[in-house]
């Protein structure tokens, strides 16, 4: 299951910079002796900055993402190290420049980190080079996929009009959920840790939902849900509206502890819209209506991980 010993954030520098601060001194000044003059740039300020927080608040951990389109800076206290910490920043970091529609991430990495960078399916390229006395590898990761060619005239289904999906709050993630419910066709696909609530248990989206649900024949709402018993334990009505339509909404939960730790949600429609978040504790995300390829990047990944997930045993008809 997730480690709630320790959750992620976004950061800014001028706010933030202490927590930042202390987490690559402790790690690039102290442990690995990198110049202090060294490990400061320009780059900090204009950077979207990610911490990884324990539970009572401190910073365990960091990852920026850079106008240059490099992700950087990624550093984990020593006493954190092998819980999964780093993994989840990356991935966080990755998610977001994929929302932001970066074509692909670069980073500088260290040599002896080059496997951890390689399972998240980094590949290297170039020449090894010495940075600060220490041997460093360039790595990228492609992020986007071509798009398929444009749906062909008669019988083929008419895309909906593109039109970008950008959350800050919960009333604007709604609005979003809202927009690609109204564009689908028959189907739906979430990724979520508890069922998002505040989200998919808002009144007009379970209205919306319960719409799908009932519109006949090739009607599918899938959803994989990482953290099942906590949405049944907090009462959530989209468990019920699930229990009463068991045939139509289906729950998996993922087991791969790669899948659990997935810090990401986010939702598809099959008209090629989607919305991703790329801290699922949080409404802000952003997305479009009609972008079939990453859509369907998305939608890859999805159905790899409910093929390897089970039924929601505990979501099951209860006693209601």
């Amino acid at each position: 299951m997730i480690d709630d010993a320790y959750f992620l954030e976004p950061a800014r520098w001028e706010v933030d910079q202490a927590d930042l601060r202390a987490v690559r001194m402790a790690v690039f000044v102290v442990e690995q002796a990198i110049p202090e003059s060294d490990e400061w740039d320009a780059l900090d300020a204009p950077s979207q900055h990610l911490l990884a927080r324990d539970a009572a608040g401190r910073a365990i951990g960091c990852g920026r993402l850079t106008p240059e389109h490099t992700i950087g800076r990624m550093a984990v206290l020593r006493e954190w190290r092998g819980r999964g910490v780093g993994a989840a920043l990356l991935r966080s970091l990755v998610e977001q420049a994929r929302a932001l529609g970066w074509p692909e991430a670069v980073l500088h990495s260290q040599v002896q980190a080059l496997p951890f960078y390689a399972r998240q399916g980094f590949e290297p390229f170039g020449e090894a080079y010495d940075e600060c006395g220490i041997p460093h590898q360039r790595m990228r990761l492609e992020l986007t996929t071509p798009e398929p060619p444009p749906a062909q005239r008669g019988n083929a289904p008419v895309r909906p009009v593109a039109r970008v999906l950008e959350a800050t709050s919960r009333d604007e993630a709604i609005a979003a959920v809202l927009a690609l419910l109204g564009d689908a066709r028959h189907t739906m696909a979430f990724y979520t840790r508890e069922l998002d609530p505040g989200l998919l248990d808002a009144e007009p989206v379970l209205q919306a939902l319960r719409q799908l649900a009932m519109r006949g024949r090739g009607a599918e709402l899938r959803l994989l849900v990482q953290e099942p018993l906590n949405a049944l334990r907090d009462g959530h009505r989209l468990v019920a509206l699930a229990q009463r339509l068991p045939s139509v909404i289906r729950l998996r939960v993922p087991l791969e502890e790669s899948d659990r730790q997935y810090t990401a949600a986010f939702a598809l429609n099959d008209a090629g819209g989607y919305l991703l978040r790329p801290l699922g504790n949080r409404y802000e995300g952003q997305g479009c209506t009609c972008d079939p390829g990453r859509q369907a990047q998305l939608l890859r990944y999805f159905e790899q991980v409910w093929e390897r997930s089970e039924p929601a045993a505990a979501l099951r008809l209860l006693e209601l």
